[in-house]
């Protein structure tokens, strides 16, 4: 079984910096890709930033230029830096993992960490 761990949020204010970090253990292919995800109340779950296990990057707009993704492989382990943090970003943050096993695809999410940035 896949586990993934998240630390790093908390409450921070506009203009702050956090980083997020999740560690996956278990049975992981070659092929996967990280991502992190957030949800604030009410509002549709939104992708904020991806990592494939090839090294392709892509960013939500409302994130482009603020957040950073980067992982290690060694561990693999994914980190979201994220810096200039705004109201709107205040969410629940949820890393998950995509992994595909020859022509079978499962996906795993962590339990999710809170991120709140007010003054």
């Amino acid at each position: 079984q896949v586990q993934l761990v998240e630390s790093g949020g908390g409450l921070v204010q506009p203009g702050g910096s956090l980083r997020l970090s999740c560690a996956a253990s278990g049975t992981i292919s070659s092929i996967y890709r990280l991502g992190w995800y957030r949800q604030a109340p009410g509002k549709q779950r939104e992708l904020v930033a991806v990592i494939t296990s090839g090294g392709s990057i892509s960013y939500a707009d409302s994130v482009q230029d603020r957040f950073t993704i980067s992982r290690d492989n060694a561990k693999i382990t994914v980190y979201l830096q994220m810096n200039s943090l705004k109201p709107e970003d205040t969410a629940v943050y949820i890393c998950n993992i995509h992994i595909q096993y020859g022509f079978i695809s499962r996906d795993y999410w962590a339990q999710g960490t809170q991120v709140t940035v007010s003054s």
